[in-house]
């Protein structure tokens, strides 16, 4: 399964040239990496990130993080995926732009 994190370019960015992701202000706030399913990650980038235009959506396959995904409910009791460390870079399957669309939402690459 693969599992998505939306985040700032930059921070991104700064993510690669330390080799790990240490989670943005909120993540570090509740002490976890916040990831969305496919099935979520919509909702989450309306609900969080609207209007946002600097963003990057981050693939994550959940076997590359060895079994430290713990699945915790959230919005409406939905199981969301979060991560208790850092994330290794290296673990991202891929990484594409989230640019946003003439309607104000953004645009998803085929997930």
């Amino acid at each position: 399964m693969t599992i998505y994190k939306i985040l700032p370019r930059e921070m991104w960015e700064a993510a690669v040239a330390a080799g790990f992701f240490y989670g943005s202000a909120v993540d570090v706030a509740d002490g976890c990496i916040h990831f969305s399913t496919a099935a979520q990650v919509r909702d989450t980038a309306a609900k969080h990130f609207s209007g946002r235009r600097d963003l990057l959506l981050v693939a994550v396959p959940t076997a590359a993080l060895d079994g430290a995904i713990r699945w915790e409910p959230s919005r409406g009791g939905d199981l969301f995926p979060h991560l208790y460390g850092s994330l290794p870079v290296a673990a991202a399957s891929w990484v594409k732009p989230l640019p946003l669309g003439a309607d104000g939402r953004h645009l998803f690459p085929e997930l």
